[in-house]
Parts: C-alpha cells; structure tokens; sequence
C-alpha cells in the first residue's frame, strides 16, 4: 500500500478537543449536540493522507463532509492524529473498534454511505491509549502524523 515517497494513504482517527459543550449544525444530518471533552472521528484517505489532516486543521474551506462542520467551529481544536497503512474497507472496522472503546457514538455522523451507526466518539481514553488499541486489534503498526 505505498504511494509516491512521503505520502501516506490508509485509514486515520483523528482527535477533537470540544472545548464547551456545543450545538453545531452539520450539513443535513442536521443540529448535533456534542459535551465539552475529547472526540475521534475515522476517516479514510486513499490518496495524501497527510494533506487530507492537514485541511481538516483548516478554520476556513469548503464543507463537504460532516467532520468539515466541526473542525471550523471557534470551540474545536483538532489535537492529534494517527494513521494505519489500510485499505478502504477498514474503514467501518476501525469504527466499529472505536464504538467499543469510546464512551458515546455520534448517531449518524461520518456514516451516510456505509451501515456504521458512526464514525464519531467521545473517548475518555487518551490519544496514545487510542492509537495503541487501535493498532493491537488490528495487528498493524499506527503512525501519528500529528
């Protein structure tokens, strides 16, 4: 799974810190409501993976996917990333860990075209405790890229 040198492509969690709690209008998924804490939210890029997190810190661009909607908002600081030289398909699986570790899944988020319930959790666990998990349960090494 190697694209050009430097460039990553996979399956990443990155991590939100809601500063309050929020109400944040999401596209059509339509007013969510989020506690102040830490969140994870999984993705996939399949092509530069880092320029993929890099606009994801981004405070002004176009919104096109649900997680556009929160990383804009002032009261949300994107604090990490990491990432997992994966197909596609692992994307739903590495939520699907997720929703068993987390503390709360966000209904619908992130998962308007696969069967996942979501693909955002409020987590208690650290972003290091996370990453490790993650990697365990899929026996692959993660590389933070934030």
């Amino acid at each position: 799974m190697n694209g050009a040198p430097g460039i990553l492509r996979g399956i990443y969690i990155l991590f939100l810190r809601i500063v309050d709690d929020a109400r944040i209008r999401v596209g059509g998924l339509g007013e969510i409501e989020l506690e102040k804490g830490l969140y994870a939210y999984v993705g996939s890029a399949q092509n530069n993976l880092e320029k993929r997190i890099a606009r994801h810190r981004l405070r002004e661009k176009k919104l096109q996917w649900h997680i556009d909607y929160i990383t804009v908002d002032k009261g949300v600081i994107v604090e990490g990333a990491c990432a997992y030289e994966l197909p596609r398909e692992y994307e739903c699986r590495v939520a699907r860990l997720m929703e068993e570790i987390s503390q709360k899944a966000i209904k619908g988020f992130g998962s308007s075209d696969c069967r996942c319930p979501s693909h955002l959790f409020k987590i208690t666990r650290t972003i290091e405790e996370v990453c490790e998990s993650v990697s365990r349960a899929l026996g692959v090494r993660q590389r933070r890229v934030l």
